[in-house]
């Protein structure tokens, strides 16, 4: 018997990369239910081969549901993650409402899957950062290597990242350039089409962005509390998929070629890395596309044990909805969680 499932934040762009995923990897789900907001409700959205009318969050009852797959922005999951887990239903969370809670783990599957046990203190689990979660699958077989010592990463993150709106704007204002209309800016603090906005998320009080805050922060939790890192995040006029140049320093020695091999053997990871014309991955390429895709393996110089490489995944699939599902599929898989019709 499987499981019945439900997403909340349907209508969105994470929400309906959740539906496609559940459907491309045949999660053992009974029945599957769409949900969002109670304007939505009504709206249509494809699982598979079927259609979902979309149901209204405030009026579900989750007694008989085994997960929650919720995007749909931290005020949300502030208020309804702890409800929908009292009625026993893991919820799995792709806001930053609960990633920096003690009792709720932080995870990527192919890092950190055992600390998935903490699940059970909340029913809530934590989906990280779209930024976070290519970085440390990249990271930590290295770290596992040869001990990462501190990191300096700049991220250049597509619109997608900030909602359909976002992707609405960059289209339009890049159509409006080429007709020679004027150009506005509604979800962007600057012009996006033609541009780059060193600025995601609101600023700290240090100087940081909340996004690079919550990069330094994640990378902590999931990977290691020791290693230092530094973060520069950058919106860039790419509709999906972020890019992240990293430059990494270690405890003990190791070559680009020894990483080179290490890289190719991670779960996760796909090494394009030939030192030629076009020998290496650009976000284009990555779009719709599951692995975290790592290019530009070269040693770095100016210190000692350092490396630098470049990081490129879709950020909708590996950086929200699909490690959401690999996160169900961790509960599945080692039978942390019994559907509820087969307990009853």
């Amino acid at each position: 018997m499987g499981y019945k499932v439900a997403i909340v934040g349907a209508t969105g762009n994470v929400g309906r990369e959740m539906l496609d995923i559940l459907a491309e990897r045949g999660f053992p789900a009974d029945e599957v239910v769409a949900l969002a907001s109670r304007r939505s409700q009504g709206t249509e959205v494809s699982f598979g081969d079927r259609t979902l009318k979309v149901q209204a969050l405030e009026n579900y009852d989750f007694s008989d549901t085994d997960i929650c797959l919720m995007s749909a922005g931290g005020n949300v999951a502030k208020e309804w993650a702890p409800k929908i887990g009292a009625q026993g239903c893991v919820v799995i969370d792709n806001s930053s409402a609960w990633r920096y809670d003690a009792d709720v783990p932080l995870i990527v599957p192919e890092v950190n899957a055992d600390a998935i046990t903490g699940f059970s203190r909340k029913n809530i689990i934590a989906n990280p950062n779209c930024s976070t979660a290519q970085l440390v699958v990249a990271l930590k077989p290295l770290h596992d290597a040869a001990g990462i010592r501190r990191v300096v990463v700049s991220t250049y993150q597509s619109v997608s990242g900030a909602g359909k709106e976002a992707m609405e704007e960059l289209f339009n204002q890049t159509r409006a350039i080429f007709v020679n209309d004027p150009v506005e800016n509604t979800k962007f603090t600057k012009r996006i089409a033609f541009n780059l906005i060193p600025h995601i998320d609101v600023f700290m009080e240090d100087g940081y962005t909340k996004e690079e805050w919550k990069v330094m922060a994640e990378t902590k939790k999931i990977l290691d509390p020791k290693i230092k890192l530094t973060c520069t995040a950058v919106r860039v006029p790419v509709f999906i998929s972020h890019s992240e140049s990293v430059n990494i320093e270690f405890e003990r020695p190791i070559t680009a070629d020894e990483a080179r091999d290490i890289l190719r053997e991670a779960p996760g990871c796909l090494v394009i890395d030939k030192r030629e014309d076009g020998g290496y991955i650009t976000p284009y390429e990555t779009a719709g596309e599951d692995a975290t895709y790592i290019s530009r393996i070269r040693e770095d110089a100016t210190v000692e044990n350092g490396l630098n490489i470049w990081v490129v995944a879709d950020n909708l699939r590996k950086g929200a909805a699909l490690n959401a599902i690999q996160i169900a599929e961790v509960l599945v898989n080692r039978r942390l969680l019994t559907p509820k019709k087969q307990a009853a």
